[in-house]
Parts: structure tokens; C-alpha cells; sequence
């Protein structure tokens, strides 16, 4: 063992002075896990760390130095590399003491005297800085804390602390320095330019450190910043919320990784810091003491940090948690009518964040019994204050459910469903009390949603529908009624022969819409609509757009089936006339002309949860379809339709990341990807593309996948590294067996570019590997395109790689008993011949001429096509003069 061991070493140190690190690195690995020698392990240890700090992985670099010299303090080499790792890890002074040591034993040594100068030279230096920041840190502090002062003066101070707190050497002398106490008597002082500094000092002080996050929660406390996020000035009222949020992500992530100080000293685990924080936002929901827009907050950061964020994680407790102690806050809230006196304050965003936030929390259960429970909850609150006497209370119960047909539709389902509440509903349509009138509308417009629904509605509450949108003065009114006939109008869905009303009345119903919304285009041309106060729109425009390009999933029937069912007397869908393509084909041009993708592009940047997964996905299908045309996808492009996308390939429902992956694939083939996708964010493009090569997508988006690519792949050796560490390569190789002519030509394409790396060269050098085989069989197939991919990869392969043993398997072809095989082999010889003059070269100077020349004098009729081929190759090579003609056929080589 100790004999193998050494000999790894050997050729350890044989790699490492040949500059080959990585295999270095694996031998010295493996003698590790074989050695049974300390001194000889101390050894290996000291010669791994100079690979890691070749390889930059100063971390593991310094824990093998360590390791070395655990077992002898005074091996020299080891502490230098130790001394040198500690130096890049930003650890001065320790290097400097490894350093000094080194200098002490070798003091002749003129990489130790280098080291410790350099040393000393950077830890004056930030001996230095740091004794600047403390000193403009204290200037900051003394002008804050003097009342005497300008006010002008003390809000600079403050600007230039939230600038300090953004440097890791600022926030820590902030931190130090007892800042965080002067920072609470700016967030209970009067003035808002100081609060939001405070509040933007507090974020650079917790973003991304996790002790000092939770030693501000303790001091600070969630009261002071749940009141602060509470204020009704909504500017103040978002930076607490930005705040709180990075205090989650701080303390989270410090949860998924190992957090170690100067001392690794183990920092204590923040669960309870977290529960806390999030039973202050709870508490937050239904207080009347809390603004609308803090509320808001509050309900977003619920959003944010209750669901898991991957189903894949089997822990849904904070979720339970959060359910057990605060959903009838949540219902509180959503049931709540702004117009009746005693509920807290909202704004117009609150009903739907709680639809957003009660969907979310209803998603993330795993059980029927867990659905079950937020079931009986909802029903029995609602049935609750319908029960009561009191319209304040009917109306509460009314205005929950129509957030919960928002929300978790199958739970609104059933509440509605609940005896007496629809017939309330229709009733309180006929109201003369205008807030009653509102509830009940909106409900409606939330029940028309089912075509079963549709139908009772249709026959009980159009008139009423009908009768306020003509009557009523309220502007709001008339249009949700006109909103609730339009859902009505079109519960049928695609299909034409299920219109609810007669088409007379549904021209008229249209232009209604008309007089409101002057045309489609003009929701997407005032961009502005999106930066309103009302984020409620999103989803309402999403799918507006959606129906407008036809970008829904339809299936189409087997038209077999549909005549079984005509001869059946079964009801057949029917598509409306409009749903042509050249309809949708001029709908989606005047989009175009209209501003959509900017519209799009606005969308998207909203920081709101009312812009949920469901939405995302409206917007990705919206875009697919504005880049189907080819000519149109410049202008998408141009718009920052191609940004936009980036986002939506990662937080969407699953068809939206594939519709999205499907858009960067149409405008990564036909455009150039460097100038759609600018700096790094091409390399962003790589993992929605390569998500596409799987089996539940359908093959044009696989195809569509393998071009854009093929055309990444062509560009730069980092973007194929960047497709081959993504796990491309086996994908690929697998769609170069498929059965479509076009996808198997694509994955060969694609493979062809890829090859450029040392890294897929090496997969075809394998001795068990079969890929060689394939290509060269391919390059003799009759598709153009995929002999052509086929054989430039040969020709690629055989230029950078001279030790590929590819004429013996053209021989072999060549001399195959299959007749088959024997002309596919003749005709990719002739195919090569003809691509390069190089490998013709390289093909006569071998046995191959002689194969040839006797395969060109046969007489079998049967092999006609193979003597023709044949004498092809032998005619190039005349005319390139690496033969030379005879009387009889051919004689000697010029070479």
C-alpha cells in the first residue's frame, strides 16, 4: 500500500511540473485515500495545497497546509503555501505570522522576504483605511447626534452613512462603533429623510451577514420596524419592507450554509428569530393602527418567505405554522369592505395580495387532510358572519369569498357553494345601497368564472347585470357589471357554439368596451397604467393579450374522432371565425405597432405579488407568440422583449418557463445572440435552452432548442463550457439518434460546434466509445444537411485530433461483407475527398487507395453504385495530383 502510494505521488509531482494540475491533483487524492503513513500523508497533504493554489481554491488550500502541519510544525513549505493562501483569503495578520516563521527558518529565502513585505506593506494599508472609515464614521455620528446642527448638515451626514454602510469595512466599523443605537433614535425621530436613511444604513449593515442581522433584530426589535413599516408614508413604508426582507434573506441563508469568523466559531441557528419576525408581520394584518401600504408590505413579505420555494423540499411546517396562526387574520382582512366604517385601512391592491398570499399558502400542501382543514377553516368563517344578522357582516362573508375565487379557486368554490350565499349575491345586485351594489357585483363577476355557473347566472342575473350597467351613476359600478357580462359572454370558451348570448348582443356588448377602452391596443400603449397605484390590472391585461394573440394551448381534435362524434350526434367545439391565423396575424401586428412589448417589459419589472406565477406565464406566452414571425423579432429584441424573458424562464408556472425557454430559443437562432443578450447575460440563456432537450417538451421545441445552440456553441470556447457544464452533451448525443430527419440533423449541428472544445474531443477518443461510428455512417446518409454536419465534425475532429483512429474505421467499412455498408463507406470517402483537399490526402497516403482501386475495377452489375463512387475518389484524386494515371487505372502515389 505505501508502495502504491508513492508511485501516485511520483506521478503526482511528474503532472505538476509538466503544468497538468488537475491531474496532479487527482493523484495526490488518491494516494491520500491509500496512504497509512502519517509523514507521507503530511507530504501529500503540503503538495495538494500547491495544486488548489494553482487551481485558486485558496480555502482548501489552506486547510491542507494546515493539515501538513499538524503533523510537523516545521515543515517550511507547507507554511509558506499555508501563508500564501491565508494572504488571498484576506486573513493579513496570520499570513504575516506564518510569513515571519518561515523568514525565521530560512532567513536567506527571497520568496519569504517578498511575502512578508508584501504583507506588511497591505496591512498598513488597510490599517490605514480602516482608521479612515473610523475617523469619517465618527465625523458621521457627532454631526447626527448635534441638534445644534444644520438640518442640511445632519441629512448629508446620513446620506453618507447609508454609502459607509455599503463597504464591508464601513458597516463594520458602523457596527462596532455602537451605530446601531444611533440609528434607532433616527427611526423614532419625526423626519422622513432620516428614517429612510436609517432604514438604508440598517440594509447595508445585514445584507449578506447573518450575525450582525441577528444582533440588529435583538436590539432593534421587530416592534420598532413592523411601526415603522406601518407609516403611512408609503416610501418609508417600502424601505422597512425592503428591509425586513433582507433580514430574511440574511438569517435563511445563513441557515443553508456554514457561517465561520476568524475564530470558526459556529454561529447560533436563527429559527427562532424567524418565527418571531414572521408572527409580527401576522400580527400586523388586521391592527387598524397599520397603513394600507404597510399592510401591503406585510402581506408581501408573507409571499415571499412562508411557501417553500421548490415542492421538492418535503418541509411545509412555516406553512402549517403560518395557516394555525394567522389565517382568520388573513380572511379578517379580505373580508373586509372599505366603504363599511371599522375595518382596517387597504388599498386597491390589499383584496388581491390576499388572494395571492391564501393561494400560495394552499398550494404548498402536501395532504388531502391538510387541504381538507384550510377548507373547514374558510367555510367555517365565512358561514360565521353570514350567519349574523348585521348586513356589515353579510357582506364581510360575501367580499371573503370573492377573494377566495381569486385565490385557491377550489376553496371559493365551495364557500359559494354554501347554502344561501348566491342567492344573497344576486339579491344585493338589486340594492340601492351603492356599497352593497359593489360587493355583490364583484362576487358575481368572480362566480361567472364556471360555465355551469354561467348558466344559472345567465338566467337569473343578466338583467340585473344589464340594469346597472345602464342605471347606475357609479362609473365603477357600470364598468364591473360591464366586466361581468363580458365573463358571462364568454364562458363558453373557445369554442363558438357555446356563446352564451346571440351574436346581435354580443356586437353590442363589444361596443360597450369600445366607448371605455378606445380599442384593444390602447390597455398595452399607456405604459403608464402599469407604475399605477393599481398593480390589480396585470393579470387582467395578461390575459387580455393572451386571448388577443391566441397564445392559449388548444388541442385539436382527431378528425376522425370528430366525425364519430358529428355521426353520434355529440356536440362538436367550433371555432370562432375570428380565431384564424391571418386574424391573429393582424392582431399581433397591431400590438406591435401598438407598443406591447414595452407594455411587457413594464409588467415584469413589478415588484408586486399580485404579479403571480399564473401571470408570468400570460406574459411569456404573449411574447412566444410576438416572435413566431421571424421579421418581428428584431423589434421584440430592440424593445427588450429578450431581456424581459430572463426572469420569466426561472419564476413562472412550469408551461410559462417552457414558453419563455421556447421565445430565447426563436431569438437566439435568427439573431445574433452577443448583441440580443449583452455581456454576461448570454450565458443566462444556456440553461432555459438546455431545459427545452426533454422528453415531456414537444419536438419542435426540441429542435428549436438544438438550433439556438448550435448557433451559441459557434461563438465563443466559454459558451460551450458554460452548455457543457449545464449537461448538454448526453442530451444532444440522444437526439442524434432520433427518428426527425430535422432533429437528428440539428443535434449533429449542434454536436459539430461543440467538438471545437478539448472536452468532447476527449469523449470521441474514448476506447469504448461508439460516436466516431455514428458519424461516419451519417456521412454517408442521403439527407444533405446531416451528411454535411456529419462530415464537417469528422473533418474538425481529424484536424485537431491526429491520433483519432478514423481510417480504420473507413477500411473497415470499405471491406465490409454488407453491401450496404461498403457503398455508405465509398460514399463518404468521395463525400471527405470532396470536402478537403487535406483529408484526401491523408486518405490516399493510406490503405485506402488500394481498397479503391480494386473496388473500381469490378464488374458486378449489382455493385455499379459502388464502382462509380469509386472511381469518383480516384478522379479527385487525379485532379488534386496525389496519384498519377495509368493505362490500366492507376499507378503510383506523388507523395
Amino acid at each position: 500500500m505505501s508502495q502504491d502510494s508513492s508511485t501516485l505521488r511520483e506521478e503526482g509531482n511528474n503532472h505538476f511540473k509538466a503544468g497538468d494540475v488537475q491531474q496532479a491533483l487527482s493523484c495526490y487524492t488518491k494516494a491520500l485515500k491509500i496512504s497509512d503513513c502519517q509523514s507521507e500523508s503530511a507530504v501529500l497533504y503540503r503538495n495538494r495545497a500547491a495544486c488548489y493554489l494553482k487551481l485558486e481554491d485558496h480555502t482548501k488550500a489552506e486547510a491542507d497546509a494546515t493539515k501538513a502541519l499538524d503533523v510537523d510544525q516545521g515543515d517550511v513549505k507547507a507554511r509558506f503555501r499555508r501563508a500564501q493562501a491565508l494572504q488571498k483569503l484576506g486573513r493579513l495578520d496570520q499570513a504575516f505570522t506564518d510569513a515571519q516563521k518561515c523568514a525565521q527558518l530560512e532567513p536567506k529565502n527571497k520568496a519569504f522576504q517578498d511575502l512578508l513585505r508584501q504583507l506588511g506593506a497591505q496591512i498598513q494599508q488597510k490599517v490605514a483605511q480602516l482608521s479612515s472609515t473610523d475617523s469619517r464614521v465618527q465625523q458621521m455620528f457627532k454631526l447626527l447626534l448635534d441638534s445644534s446642527a444644520a438640518a442640511s448638515d445632519r441629512q448629508k451626514a446620513a446620506q453618507n452613512l447609508v454609502v459607509l454602510s455599503r463597504e464591508d469595512a464601513g458597516a463594520e466599523q458602523i457596527f462596532r462603533n455602537d451605530g446601531v443605537k444611533l440609528l434607532q433614535n433616527l427611526l423614532d425621530s419625526q423626519q422622513e429623510d432620516l428614517i429612510l436613511s436609517a432604514l438604508r444604513t440598517l440594509v447595508g449593515l445585514c445584507t449578506g451577514h447573518q450575525s450582525r442581522t441577528m444582533a440588529i433584530v435583538n436590539e432593534v426589535g421587530m416592534d420598532r420596524l413592523c411601526g415603522v413599516m406601518a407609516s403611512a408614508a408609503s416610501t418609508v413604508s417600502l424601505s422597512a419592507c425592503h428591509l425586513i426582507q433582507v433580514m430574511f434573506e440574511a438569517l435563511t441563508e445563513g441557515m443553508k450554509k456554514e457561517i465561520r469568523g476568524k475564530d470558526e466559531a459556529i454561529l447560533p441557528e436563527p429559527s427562532r428569530e424567524l418565527r418571531s419576525m414572521l408572527r409580527h408581520l401576522i400580527d400586523m394584518l388586521p391592527a387598524s393602527s397599520v397603513s394600507g401600504a404597510g399592510r401591503d408590505s406585510a402581506i408581501n413579505l408573507l409571499v415571499k418567505q412562508v411557501p417553500r420555494k421548490s415542492l421538492k423540499n418535503p418541509d411545509n411546517s412555516l406553512t402549517l405554522w403560518v395557516i394555525d396562526q394567522g389565517l382568520k387574520k388573513i380572511l379578517e382582512v379580505a373580508g373586509t369592505v372599505p366603504e363599511v366604517k371599522g375595518g382596517p385601512p387597504l388599498t386597491d391592491n390589499t383584496p388581491m395580495s390576499c388572494s395571492v398570499l391564501l393561494n400560495k399558502l394552499y398550494d404548498d400542501l402536501k395532504s388531502d387532510k391538510e387541504r381538507e382543514n384550510f377548507n373547514k377553516l374558510c367555510e367555517e368563517y365565512v358561514q360565521y358572519h353570514f350567519g349574523r344578522s348585521d348586513m356589515e357582516s353579510k357582506l364581510r362573508a360575501i367580499q371573503t369569498v370573492s377573494v377566495l375565487l381569486q385565490g385557491p379557486s377550489d376553496v371559493g368554490n365551495r364557500t359559494l357553494e354554501l347554502s344561501g350565499i348566491m342567492d344573497a349575491v344576486i339579491s344585493l345586485c338589486a340594492s340601492e345601497n351603492i356599497s352593497h351594489q359593489q360587493v355583490a357585483v364583484e362576487a358575481l363577476i368572480h362566480a361567472a368564472g364556471k360555465a355551469k355557473r354561467a348558466s344559472f347566472i345567465t338566467a337569473n342575473g343578466v338583467a340585473l347585470l344589464k340594469e346597472l350597467y345602464k342605471k347606475s351613476e357609479n362609473d365603477r359600478i357600470r364598468v364591473r357589471a360591464l366586466v361581468g357580462l363580458c365573463k358571462l359572454g364568454s364562458a363558453g370558451g373557445t369554442d363558438f357554439s357555446m356563446k352564451q348570448f346571440a351574436e346581435g348582443s354580443t356586437l353590442k356588448l363589444a361596443k360597450q368596451l369600445m366607448t371605455i377602452f378606445v380599442g384593444g391596443a390602447y390597455l398595452v400603449a399607456e405604459n403608464d397604467r402599469f407604475q399605477s397605484e393599481d398593480k390589480t390590472v396585470l393579470y387582467a391585461v395578461g390575459s387580455t393579450l393572451v386571448n388577443c394573440t391566441n397564445s392559449y394551448d388548444v388541442e385539436k381534435p382527431d378528425p376522425q374522432m370528430v366525425e364519430l362524434a358529428k355521426y353520434a350526434k355529440q356536440h362538436v367545439p367550433e371555432e370562432h371565425p375570428k380565431d384564424a391565423q391571418s386574424f391573429v396575424g393582424k392582431r399581433v401586428v397591431k400590438l406591435l405597432e401598438a407598443g406591447v412589448v414595452s407594455a411587457l417589459v413594464c409588467m415584469v419589472k413589478q415588484e408586486s405579488p399580485v404579479l403571480t406565477e399564473a401571470c408570468r406565464e400570460c406574459i411569456a406566452r404573449v411574447i412566444l407568440a410576438l416572435v413566431e414571425r421571424q421579421e418581428d423579432r428584431g423589434l421584440v429584441v430592440a424593445q427588450g422583449g429578450g431581456k424581459a424573458l430572463l426572469p420569466l424562464v426561472s419564476e413562472s408556472t412550469d408551461q410559462g418557463k417552457i414558453k419563455a425557454a421556447q421565445a430565447l430559443a426563436k431569438i437566439t437562432i435568427t439573431s445574433n445572440p452577443e448583441i440580443a443578450f449583452p455581456g454576461e447575460r448570454v450565458y443566462e440563456v444556456v440553461r432555459p435552452l438546455v431545459s427545452l432537450l426533454a422528453l415531456d417538451c414537444t419536438m419542435l421545441q426540441n429542435f428549436e432548442a438544438l438550433m439556438a445552440l448550435t448557433n451559441l456553441a459557434g461563438i465563443s470556447e466559454r459558451l460551450r463550457q458554460k452548455i457543457i457544464k449545464e449537461k448538454a452533451v448526453p442530451k444532444i448525443e440522444g437526439y442524434m439518434f432520433e427518428e426527425h430527419d430535422m432533429v437528428r440533423a440539428a443535434a449533429t449541428e449542434c454536436m459539430c460546434n461543440l467538438a471545437l472544445s478539448s472536452e468532447v474531443q476527449k469523449c470521441y477518443l474514448a476506447p469504448d466509445s461508439d460516436r466516431l461510428k455514428l458519424l461516419v455512417l451519417y456521412s454517408g446518409e442521403d439527407d444533405e444537411r446531416l451528411r454535411k454536419a456529419a462530415s464537417g465534425t469528422l473533418a474538425m475532429l481529424t484536424g485537431e485530433m491526429p491520433e483519432l483512429h478514423w481510417l480504420e474505421i473507413f477500411q473497415a467499412l470499405l471491406l465490409s461483407e454488407s453491401q450496404d455498408l461498403r457503398h455508405r463507406g465509398v460514399v463518404i470517402v468521395m463525400n471527405l475527398m470532396q470536402a478537403d483537399k487535406s483529408l484526401a490526402e491523408k486518405l490516399m497516403e493510406s490503405e485506402a487507395l488500394e481498397i479503391l482501386s480494386v473496388l473500381a475495377k469490378g464488374d458486378d452489375p449489382k455493385q455499379a453504385s459502388i464502382q462509380k463512387a469509386a472511381q469518383r475518389c480516384l478522379d479527385l484524386a487525379l485532379e488534386y495530383g496525389l496519384i498519377q494515371s495509368n493505362e490500366g487505372g492507376v499507378n503510383g502515389k506523388t507523395m
